[in-house]
């Protein structure tokens, strides 16, 4: 057996290209995609840390060695992990590595006019020849005209084309792709999305204290959030009276843009956001906040004002807790409210609708340790009752007071909250019309039949015509046949 030799070395730049071809290659695409479906499964199962802490902190006290674990692989960030990150970028790389030459390629081919006829036409499908009259090429010319051909005339032969809409679509719909990617990217970077519950009559300042709940990209910075204000002047809550279903949400609020303009009036709705350039203020939610206030053994008053509860139903039954850390022992105190309350055989108090028509506050009162100093974050709608003592239950009208042998507390009266999401996604517009294109780059790829047509008349007065379908795509029959009826009605 004879040995190889003199075999040529690939070297640094023939490893780089082979490297570089198998990256933009369709089949590594596919794969990426799949890959990062995959990778997503474990952020959509996992509780993040971004999204959920609180969540995330009972997997530690649960199970702090599995759970070091699962920090160590990026599971409770995936989305911002190093690993999902390194399969995004390989994906948007594949992308453009694939697709942007196959564009180019294909705006070359689609500028360039159809090929000659070939030689041996009845190797084609639905070949069919017979003795013409000499006017055929002058007939086919206007049939392929009206049907939108692309026409190729020479030497007595006419070649025609149409359907490059297919691959089109299906190159728009990769671009798209990309251009859904960049917007993800986007948005991973420069976002920002924030909440803060704001009672009526209270002012909302832009700056990271005010928020209840703030994420920011990985490129986001606290300068960037735009300096606006506003105060909540009116909310109005219009409910159907026969089945308690909300019709419509008003929002007043004064807006000053920067700092030392005049104040503006405007109103937000459900689906009518107030838009500062990029950054849009929605209405998400609303609720109710009695207002208490609670005095301790000596008459001094402790507590006082709004505290926000969190609705449970659709009549807005609500759930809530006051804490009053600042007693000894301290206090804390249980509540349900009613808006309009009812008596139910089965679950007790609750509400029949859900506008403030009879409020009512259902207060259990607990003394001892509210656990407020023992560094670990708990819901401001529920209180840790564990080392608590309960001294007492009320149900309380407006005006109504509760003593107690610690204090009382007094049911003022009832204010509204509004829940204000404040969001900047500069990558949203991206993603949208990326996806737009995507469904039509689809529909073209799926709906459009890329083919061919031949037609030749000889010296001797021969026609022969011919086709032939890209991929197998029905529907030439039927036109070589319309295009043959055509042609025999020009031979006398």
């Amino acid at each position: 057996m004879s040995e190889v030799t003199n075999v040529p070395e690939v070297g640094l730049k023939g490893l780089l290209r082979f490297v570089w071809r198998q990256l933009t290659s369709m089949r590594t695409a596919l794969i990426l995609l799949l890959l990062l479906g995959v990778a997503s499964i474990p952020g959509s199962l996992i509780p993040q840390r971004a999204q959920n802490p609180m969540k995330v902190r009972e997997y530690f006290a649960s199970d702090p060695t599995i759970a070091s674990w699962m920090d160590r692989l990026s599971l409770f960030d995936v989305y911002g992990s190093s690993w999902f990150s390194a399969i995004y970028i390989l994906l948007f790389i594949s992308l453009i590595g694939c697709v942007l030459p196959r564009s180019l390629e294909h705006l070359r081919a689609a500028r360039a006019l159809p090929p000659l006829t070939p030689r041996n036409l009845h190797r084609m499908d639905f070949h069919q020849m017979w003795i013409g009259s000499g006017e055929e090429l002058s007939v086919a010319k206007s049939w392929f005209g009206k049907k939108r051909f692309r026409i190729r005339d020479f030497e007595g032969a006419m070649s025609a084309e149409k359907g490059y809409l297919r691959e089109s679509g299906n190159l728009l719909f990769h671009l798209a792709l990309i251009l859904i990617l960049i917007g993800v990217s986007l948005g991973a970077l420069f976002s920002m999305n924030g909440e803060a519950i704001v009672n009526v009559g209270e002012r909302f300042i832009n700056t990271p204290t005010t928020y209840d709940d703030l994420s920011y990209g990985r490129l986001f910075r606290d300068s960037s959030l735009p300096p606006f204000s506003l105060t909540v002047d009116d909310f109005k809550a219009t409910y159907n009276p026969a089945t308690s279903a909300p019709e419509d949400y008003t929002l007043k609020v004064s807006v000053i843009e920067k700092p030392g303009a005049k104040p503006v009036s405007r109103i937000i709705k459900v689906n009518s956001p107030l838009g500062f350039g990029s950054t849009n203020v929605y209405l998400q939610a609303n609720g109710y906040s009695p207002v208490v206030t609670v005095k301790n053994k000596e008459g001094e008053i402790v507590l006082q004002g709004p505290i926000p509860f969190l609705p449970q139903d659709s009549n807005m039954t609500s759930i809530g807790a006051i804490k009053v850390p600042d007693t000894s022992p301290q206090l804390g105190f249980v509540a349900s409210f009613l808006p309009t309350a009812a008596r139910d055989k089965v679950r007790g108090g609750i509400s029949s609708y859900p506008a403030a028509l009879d409020p009512r506050l259902l207060l259990s009162v607990w003394k001892g340790d509210l656990g407020l100093d023992r560094g670990i974050p708990q819901s401001v709608y529920r209180i840790d009752t564990s080392k608590m003592q309960k001294i007492g239950l009320k149900a309380l009208k407006v005006g109504d007071t509760f003593t107690y042998a610690d204090g009382s507390i007094r049911f003022d009266g009832v204010e509204q909250w509004v829940n204000l999401q404040v969001v900047k996604d500069p990558g949203k517009g991206y993603a949208l019309f990326g996806g737009i294109l995507a469904i039509l780059g689809l529909l073209a790829s799926l709906f459009t039949r890329r083919r061919r047509i031949w037609v030749r008349v000889n010296s001797e007065g021969t026609v022969e015509v011919a086709g032939l379908a890209k991929s197998g795509a029905p529907g030439l029959a039927e036109e070589i046949d319309q295009l043959i009826t055509d042609l025999r009605r020009a031979n006398p």
